[in-house]
């Protein structure tokens, strides 16, 4: 079968969703901004650019628009802030950075990777984090630029509802993007605004390396979404290319593997990933996935229903 040149996933978050629980327009919305993030990467990838800047490029799109717990549209903390999180990892060197709890720099992502190529560093946190922003010249914005009147309303639901440490119900989630280029490397990135109601700093998978956002040349790359403290005890973005390289499992295999594992820790989410030959898979144990994926061979799907078994 013949492999395609380039390749490129895409997911706005797993959860709860079913047909009828989105509103007609909210998704005819979440459809269309799945599609220009894809956009965004597909004129990267074909126009023979890099996987790391069409991961980039497609998480940004997704992270400037409220449908997404990432940058504008984030979920509140319980104190009412947004706290942002992000990662990014380059398959060809292994190099990754990422930043958490930044709260004023418009793009995560861009700051994830600008630690990883212009500090001696992994990962940033807080107000170091946004120190460093500012001297890259990286865009600020005042905090309110984050803040949509649907997630301030569903942090007022949740405190009224006194549903527990945070909200497990992951509507709208995290976002991320896997690729493979021409020149056969691989990419991921992950962006997120965490769980509604979220205390003490909490941080998710999502920028944490070999949980959330993973990629190397040699097996894949993996960007997660769901439940992060599961996720993080899984290892999964890691494990999933550990099994492909090591065990030789498929990309779906690999996967639909450890997707089961973190169900059995009682874990909910799902994962999109490319293999070193550009194969993509989706897993998730959840009743949706807004995802989407392309390639060069003229595969462009988009999605948000149905699990996978």
């Amino acid at each position: 079968m013949t492999e395609p040149r380039w390749s490129l996933a895409i997911h706005g978050g797993a959860g709860s969703m079913v047909p009828g629980s989105l509103s007609p327009e909210q998704e005819a919305q979440t459809l269309a901004a799945l599609g220009r993030a894809l956009d965004a990467g597909i004129a990267v990838l074909g126009a023979d650019g890099a996987a790391l800047d069409a991961v980039e490029a497609a998480v940004r799109v997704l992270e400037d628009d409220p449908h997404f717990n990432a940058g504008r549209g984030a979920v509140f903390t319980y104190h009412g802030t947004n706290e942002l999180d992000a990662a990014i990892m380059d398959g060809a060197t292994r190099a990754a950075g990422a930043v958490a709890g930044v709260t004023h720099t418009r793009s995560p992502v861009e700051l994830a990777r600008a630690v990883m190529e212009h500090s001696p560093h992994v990962f940033l946190s807080g107000a170091g984090a946004e120190e460093f922003a500012r001297e890259q010249q990286i865009e600020q914005v005042d905090p309110d630029w984050f803040a949509t009147p649907e997630r301030w309303r569903q942090l007022q639901e949740l405190k009224a509802k006194k549903l527990g440490w945070f909200d497990v119900d992951l509507k709208y989630g995290t976002v991320g993007a896997v690729a493979r280029d021409a020149a056969g490397h691989v990419a991921a990135a992950t962006s997120t605004g965490g769980l509604t109601g979220k205390r003490w700093g909490r941080i998710g998978d999502s920028p944490v390396i070999g949980a959330g956002t993973y990629a190397d040349d040699r097996s894949g790359a993996v960007s997660a979404t769901g439940a992060g403290e599961f996720f993080i005890r899984e290892g999964v973005a890691h494990e999933i290319c550990a099994r492909m390289r090591l065990a030789g499992e498929g990309v779906q295999q690999a996967a639909d593997t450890v997707i089961g594992d973190v169900g059995a820790l009682g874990g909910d989410g799902g994962v999109i990933v490319v293999g070193a030959d550009g194969t993509t898979a989706f897993s998730f144990n959840t009743s949706g996935l807004y995802r989407g994926r392309a390639d060069n061979m003229g595969l462009r799907e988009i999605g948000i229903y149905t699990s996978v078994s």
